[in-house]
């Protein structure tokens, strides 16, 4: 095949090229060529096959100003792309600022369009303070009343399921196979003058070895390091030497403060820290019970090397360097005078968080959790004493929801959030039990937000199993928030604590409040009526069953 060197056209075989004007030459003849005679339809030959291409060709014998047509052509094309692209540059920005508030969203949620069958005939934080926002409508809020029909009926067919089951006690020896080392390690007494458990443990290192040196909580965590390299230096100090051996003392927390996230806990922990008596590990939420003797540092971030009971005993050696100066002391020696320093540990996973569980023992045909952390901590503690501090379900979730999320937070977010959750669940419910579905944990790492913590009474329940109920305070944050004095003496009767000058009370009492919600997440106001209207619907029953269990109405939220 031939090409024509002025135009890169075809040299065809009969030669039809020699009517493009650019081949022609001094030659021409205006009669001969049939663009000069007025002729608009040229037929074009491509191996010499002829094709109806209905094409209008304008020739000009100025070549300025064919070249001058084809410079604008491009220059228009060009303008078109950047306009192009300004206006999908904007549309991207809006969508990022305004968190696809004003319905720019690229891609329409399925939750919210597909996901349920709509009839058009049917019709935060731990600070109080959140719940003073009011609502600033919001142009998609009717699309959204429209989903709360289909969502209920979601709703509807998880309460059909709800039943609350008791559940078996595993024995000790049960406990003892699944876990051996930490049952060697943790004795079955512990010191008889003192209120915490606490116990001699010899110790063979010598002066050059570091007793921190393998501690996980160091290696994985620059903020702890501070911390152990103040205990290294004291270490040999506080070792109790008896014929010819060393002993450290080693201590469990007297209490825990299980429960649950955005309820409260930081608060409630850094009122209760300043009482002189009262003491807590090296950091506020250790996680060893439920996460890091698994391995788990993130869920997201896979499995670790398991945290080993010492490197969670390490935690509380300050406090027991605090508790063994009052056990050598002469009061304490000669009178017979107790240890009243307690140590305290306030993870908010330890109510709720068994997702573990699965990965490391055997599953069970019910697809129910075999042990859970309550057996464990009942077997070396039995008479520990539990606090949990719960808030309105629906106020939390939002709460937690504007905390963990990272992006495009918004009410609306939070609605279809909460509709994919719901769905999640109702989905699990069909086919297993309550507790099964609560303690999924593939479901639990599947819903967008953390609907299960809110089920509080699931989870009091199966701690009911394993400690008595007196051993356990349930206090709520909105009695805390509106009386923190009340609040704060109803913990000290229950952890026994000494009495309290006026100044030391009114330190612990006037404070101001701790971990409240951030400003950027404020502004957002509350959630959509809807929403709030379908997880009251949602935490109904549950809530009836807690306030049954306590004795006590005010768990039904019903003013919040």
């Amino acid at each position: 095949m031939r090409y024509c060197i002025n135009c890169c056209i075809h040299l065809l075989p009969n030669d039809l090229h020699r009517q493009c004007f650019r081949c022609c030459g001094p030659h021409h003849h205006n009669h001969k060529c049939p663009v000069c005679r007025g002729e608009n339809k040229i037929p074009l030959y491509t191996d010499s096959k002829q094709m109806k291409l209905l094409a209008v060709l304008e020739v000009r014998t100025d070549h300025r100003e064919s070249w001058n047509g084809f410079f604008c052509l491009r220059k228009g094309k060009l303008c078109s792309l950047i306009f192009g692209l300004i206006i999908m540059t904007l549309v991207m920005a809006s969508y990022i600022l305004t968190g696809a508030k004003h319905g720019l969203l690229l891609i329409p949620s399925p939750f919210h369009y597909g996901a349920f069958a709509t009839n058009p005939n049917l019709m935060d934080n731990e600070s109080l303070s959140d719940m003073k926002d009011h609502y600033q409508p919001s142009k998609m809020n009717i699309s959204y009343v429209k989903d709360y029909p289909s969502i209920k009926l979601i709703i509807d067919t998880i309460a059909s399921k709800i039943e609350f089951t008791p559940r078996q006690r595993p024995d000790l020896e049960e406990l003892r196979k699944q876990e051996p080392h930490m049952f060697s390690v943790i004795p079955t007494k512990f010191l008889p003058n003192s209120k915490n458990p606490c116990w001699y443990a010899e110790y063979r290192g010598n002066t050059s070895t570091d007793p921190y040196a393998t501690n996980s909580y160091s290696l994985y965590s620059k903020r702890f390091r501070i911390i152990f390299d103040y205990l290294r230096k004291v270490f040999w100090n506080h070792l109790y030497h008896y014929k010819g051996k060393h002993y450290r003392l080693r201590c469990l927390p007297h209490f825990y403060i299980i429960g649950q996230p955005k309820c409260g806990t930081t608060d409630l922990y850094d009122r209760l820290r300043l009482h002189p008596d009262v003491r807590f590990s090296a950091i506020k939420e250790p996680h060893w019970w439920t996460r890091k003797r698994f391995g788990i540092i993130r869920l997201r971030d896979g499995f670790h090397d398991r945290y080993p009971v010492e490197d969670y005993l390490d935690l509380f050696d300050l406090a027991a360097h605090q508790i063994q100066g009052v056990l050598q002391s002469e009061a304490v020696k000669e009178h017979g005078k107790m240890n009243n320093i307690i140590i305290g540990e306030a993870s908010a996973s330890t109510m709720w968080d068994n997702n573990a569980w699965i990965f490391f023992y055997d599953n069970s045909t019910e697809g129910e959790p075999p042990f859970l952390i309550q057996d464990f901590i009942h077997a070396f503690q039995p008479n520990a004493k539990l606090i949990i501090m719960l808030r309105d379900p629906v106020e939390r979730l939002y709460s937690d929801y504007l905390y963990f999320a990272s992006a495009n937070k918004s009410a609306e977010d939070f609605h279809e959030k909460v509709a994919e959750s719901l769905q999640l669940f109702e989905n699990c419910m069909l086919d297993y039990s309550l507790r099964a579905c609560v303690y999924n944990n593939t479901l639990n790492n599947a819903m967008p937000v953390r609907l299960q913590v809110g089920l509080y009474v699931v989870y009091l329940l199966d701690w009911l199993t394993v400690f008595d109920k007196d051993q356990i305070l349930v206090l709520r944050l909105e009695d805390h928030a509106s009386n923190m004095r009340y609040t704060m003496h109803m913990v000290f009767q229950f952890l026994d604590l000494g009495p309290l000058s006026e100044k030391q009370e009114a330190l612990i009492t006037k404070s101001p409040a701790s971990n409240t919600r951030r400003p950027e997440d404020r502004s957002l106001g509350p959630m959509l009526p809807t929403t709030k209207a379908i997880l009251r619907d949602f935490y109904r029953p549950f809530n009836t069953k807690l306030a049954q269990v306590l004795f006590d109405d005010a768990f039904l939220w019903k003013r919040t």
